[in-house]
């Protein structure tokens, strides 16, 4: 453990931007596992625009689905 964290609570440290990892996000399409960043600006489009569904009578647990 670093000596200059060890009174820090991890959860209240601040980043620059310049120190963050940009997170990859993929998508099932069609069979297979593919990353958005690789779609064309009309299918990132419709991927931005999709509905995330809630089952009826079951609480959101705060996780997204997007209906397919």
């Amino acid at each position: 453990m670093y000596p200059e964290m060890t009174n820090q609570n991890p959860l209240e440290m601040e980043l620059a931007d310049d120190e963050r990892q940009p997170c990859e996000v993929w998508t099932r399409v069609m069979g297979y596992h593919r990353p958005t960043s690789s779609f064309n600006i009309g299918k990132q489009s419709e991927h931005s625009e999709r509905k995330c569904f809630v089952e009826a009578g079951k609480p959101d647990t705060g996780v997204s689905r997007p209906v397919h």
